[in-house]
């Protein structure tokens, strides 16, 4: 661990924050973006500094990448190109081999439709995908150097290596489509079995590679598990095909690790209703959590209290940032005074902000922020 005094600021304040430090200053930054042609209509400037505009912090963790985050890390992945052509829509095959409808021309700023996934039996995964996940695809290490340099420039500051990398069932959801992965969970589990084997080969292979170079301080799964009501999934099926396969890895990472004593904090993201699937990946040493989606019914004051040894990112309702100001004060002043009280919190909006928020409203936000957050 490189001394505290060798640490850039950044990487110092968001220690702080994973070790819970009661009233620390609470690090600077946001979840994303679905506003900005809105608000490059209202003046922000088009090259704009985001850190400089908004008061963010720089970075205080380095994303070392490479293994997938909404998609499964395809090597090679899918060729894009439209299949069909429906009136004012297009059907598209993307990189991860979905078929979806856009608009035609367009690709962004509303929820796409998918009709079709590449994985539906044991035929399609082994002819179109369990080749693309080969743990030794010469491919996949071509930049490894690079990306190493980088990271360890990163340690030396101090910064958080953080391994990101696809959760199992946002793996599983993107081979087979979220409904069609209900019944298979049923009808056949022993292919969810094999497609998680990959997943845990591929991602154990990878990490392995990149502890030659780093020590990791963070494992950060992109899970989205969750919907509006709570899990889309039961307790028993992530114990059966998820846990295991995630605690092997974690074990795995924990034993090569450079430096055996450094703590290996493990986060999960997840959309949606949160609160039931908490003591469950507590089960493989989860102790950072995000983004607590308000509009589903999480509160992180809520889970603050229940979790006091949890770390919470997220929490900010975006709906209320549209509301104006007075919306805007009741929220900020609810929950980042106990919150920063407490410690372990990073403020963000719960997804990204939607494009109803004006700039005039989100700079207000972030005034607030950076008042009450020190």
């Amino acid at each position: 661990m490189v001394a505290r005094e060798r640490m850039c600021p950044a990487a110092r304040k968001l220690r702080d924050t994973y070790a819970i430090t009661p009233g620390a200053p609470l690090v600077r930054r946001e979840f994303g973006y679905f506003c900005l042609e809105r608000w490059l209509e209202e003046g922000l400037p088009p090259n704009a500094d985001f850190n400089e505009v908004f008061d963010y912090d720089p970075p205080g963790n380095h994303m070392l990448g490479q293994l997938g985050w909404c998609e499964a890390a395809f090597m090679p992945p899918f060729e894009v190109k439209i299949l069909e052509e429906r009136g004012d829509h297009e059907v598209e095959q993307d990189h991860a081999g979905r078929h979806v409808i856009y608009f035609k021309g367009r690709r962004h700023g509303f929820m796409p439709e998918y009709v079709d996934h590449p994985v539906k039996d044991w035929r399609t995964w082994e002819e179109n995908v369990r080749w693309r996940l080969d743990p030794a695809a010469p491919q996949r290490y071509a930049s490894l150097e690079c990306l190493m340099t980088d990271a360890r420039a990163a340690a030396a500051e101090g910064r958080m290596i953080v391994q990101n990398l696809i959760g199992g069932y946002m793996y599983l959801r993107s081979l087979i489509g979220p409904a069609e992965l209900l019944y298979m969970f049923c009808e056949n589990p022993a292919l969810i079995h094999a497609c998680m084997q990959a997943w845990f080969d591929l991602a154990d292979a990878v990490i392995a590679r990149h502890q030659q170079y780093v020590t990791l301080d963070e494992v950060f799964f992109a899970e989205d598990i969750c919907y509006r009501h709570g899990a889309l999934i039961s307790p028993d099926m992530m114990r059966e095909f998820l846990l295991p396969y995630y605690a092997q890895l974690i074990r795995n990472i924990r034993a090569r690790q450079i430096d055996p004593a450094r703590h290996l904090y493990i986060q999960i993201d997840t959309d949606g209703f949160a609160d039931p699937v908490i003591p469950i990946y507590r089960e493989i040493g989860m102790d950072v959590m995000s983004p607590f989606e308000v509009a589903a019914g999480c509160d992180v004051l809520r889970i603050a209290r229940k979790y006091p040894d949890l770390v919470i990112t997220g929490g900010m309702d975006k709906r209320v940032l549209a509301e104006g100001k007075d919306a805007i004060d009741r929220m900020v002043e609810r929950i980042i005074p106990p919150m920063r009280a407490r410690g372990g919190y990073i403020p963000t909006c719960d997804h990204g902000i939607p494009e109803e928020v004006s700039l005039e409203n989100y700079m207000h936000y972030r005034r607030r922020c950076v008042e009450l957050g020190g």
